[in-house]
């Protein structure tokens, strides 16, 4: 399993991009950072997005990748979400008032986009991949998923706060190679994380105590631009990677 980053900030400044990750060309995790990195023929390469949930930072490539797309794919690029999300997505996103409806376009039998929606917590299959839901803390519906692919496991949290079921599903997984957590805030930000639904070194800390799987690598996204230097130095004791822009590994 290859995973490229695209995004890996939980925000958008020159040198920082959104979240938004590649798996094996095909699969995009979130889209915050789609259209401004691929070229337009990887973009056309690009079968399934898998979307932890609704919030702009990570579904707001959506729109212009469907632009950009219409008259050069066959099949529709399918959009997984959770139901609230796909609600959210349909009302609110491609509702022919913000953005044209492209799950309609060009026609309604041969649409750019095809939305599917699951329900939190349960597991679907996408394309060659084999994906669990988790529901996850966060003020919207979000949810972190366990992808699966030729006996390799690699496991993204979404936006969350500190969490129970996630990391119990982690730890009954014995194939887990990767983790992609999310810290978002310095410590002295403690409150701003908390009722926002987002982890701090300090809760971070915490929570990776609930990991069984000592195996697994864990890497670290979605830090907020305007706090970088603090968070690195505040995370610096923990064993864990922080992810760059362009990165690429192998599972």
């Amino acid at each position: 399993m290859k995973l490229q980053v695209l995004g890996c900030h939980g925000g958008e400044l020159p040198s920082c991009r959104s979240t938004c990750f590649l798996v094996d060309d095909v699969l995009a995790l979130d889209a915050g950072a789609l259209t401004s990195t691929l070229s337009l023929e990887r973009l056309c390469r690009v079968d399934h997005v898998l979307i932890t949930h609704s919030h702009l930072d990570h579904v707001k490539d959506l729109p212009l990748m469907a632009d950009l797309v219409v008259g050069r794919r066959k099949t529709p690029v399918t959009l997984w979400a959770s139901t609230a999300c796909a609600r959210t997505l349909r009302e609110n996103l491609f509702n022919d008032a913000l953005w044209p409806d492209f799950t309609r376009i060009p026609t309604r039998k041969n649409p750019v986009l095809r939305i599917r929606s699951f329900r939190p917590g349960s597991t679907f299959q996408v394309g060659p991949f084999r994906v669990r839901s988790v529901p996850v803390s966060h003020p919207v519906e979000s949810c972190g998923f366990v992808i699966r692919s030729d006996g390799c496991a690699l496991a993204i949290s979404g936006d969350t706060g500190p969490t129970e079921r996630f990391w119990k599903v982690l730890n009954a997984t014995e194939d887990l190679q990767a983790l992609l957590v999310e810290t978002s805030f310095p410590n002295g930000l403690q409150q701003l994380a908390d009722v926002s639904g987002h982890l701090t070194p300090r809760t971070l800390e915490t929570e990776l105590g609930k990991l069984e799987r000592n195996g697994a690598r864990v890497f670290l996204y979605h830090l907020k631009p305007a706090f970088l230097a603090q968070l690195k130095e505040e995370l610096a004791h923990l064993p864990v990677k922080l992810l760059e822009l362009d990165d690429v590994y192998e599972f």
